[in-house]
């Protein structure tokens, strides 16, 4: 494994009870072109994670006080001791060049750097579902490198939604505050954080290009959040970050219409 004095990047995967994927999306971090430090971070520690771990030769770092999913992404953040991190999450898989390309949009005053992504339904890898053409007009202000660190450009690319996809995001970590996600959310704990970041002075570097795989299937923690009717709540709390309240009710219910892509067919 990589001695982390030597690396500038490192890969924290947010590991969770068995996944069936988790050993698959270990394997991708290790095709990276660029290497990586990479950890796992869990709050539900049992031989299956463990033996993932020694199976690939990685540290593994057990919450023992977990609050939830953001305090469990918030304690993964802590276990980074170089310059960029990514949470990697179990269900999902990075290609090759993620690591590489990423990184080399990193500057000074940037505070994440992020990529567009594939849907990976089953073993079928698709960018062109409705909500990724959605999100690629929201984002398109950003393209444009120049205009990465607008505060009014951020503010658009999230007023209609969460645009960008978590697992993609790689944090500058000297730039990014303590604990940047809060407790008490369950399904929009990204989409409250970009907000936060998005009041600061720093960049959002985006690669308009897919270079990872965000997998949707029954178990994932979003398709469960939406089978609760959870979302909808914390959807109307964060439209009202931005828009007046009778806005944000119908944009509420516009993007509860979208949740339902997010469930096998």
């Amino acid at each position: 494994m990589m001695d982390p004095r030597n690396a500038n990047h490192t890969f924290v995967v947010c590991a969770y009870k068995e996944s069936p994927y988790l050993r698959e999306c270990i394997q991708s971090l290790l095709n990276q072109t660029v290497p990586s430090v990479i950890r796992i971070t869990t709050s539900t520690p049992g031989e299956y994670i463990q033996k993932a771990a020694e199976e690939f030769g990685l540290e593994l770092i057990v919450n023992t006080e977990s609050r939830g999913i953001a305090a469990d992404w918030n304690f993964a953040m802590e276990q980074c001791d170089t310059p960029y991190c990514t949470l990697a999450h179990q269900d999902d898989v990075y290609d090759p060049a993620y690591t590489e390309t990423i990184l080399q949009r990193m500057t000074d005053d940037t505070l994440i750097a992020f990529s567009e992504y594939y849907e990976l339904r089953g073993e079928e890898r698709t960018a062109a579902t409705i909500n990724l053409k959605i999100k690629r007009i929201l984002l398109r202000g950003l393209k444009n490198s120049k205009h990465a660190g607008s505060r009014s450009r951020k503010w658009r690319a999230l007023s209609l939604g969460n645009a960008i996809c978590c697992p993609a995001v790689t944090y500058n970590m000297k730039n990014i505050p303590h604990g940047l996600f809060q407790e008490g959310m369950r399904s929009n704990i990204d989409w409250q954080a970009w907000e936060v970041l998005s009041r600061m002075e720093g960049k959002f570097q985006y690669v308009a290009s897919p270079l990872m795989a965000h997998r949707i299937h029954e178990g994932s923690e979003t398709t469960q959040t939406i089978k609760a009717r959870q979302r909808t709540g914390e959807d109307f709390e964060m439209f009202r970050k931005f828009w007046p309240e009778p806005a944000a009710r119908l944009l509420t219910c516009v993007y509860a219409s979208s949740e339902k892509t997010n469930s096998e067919t």
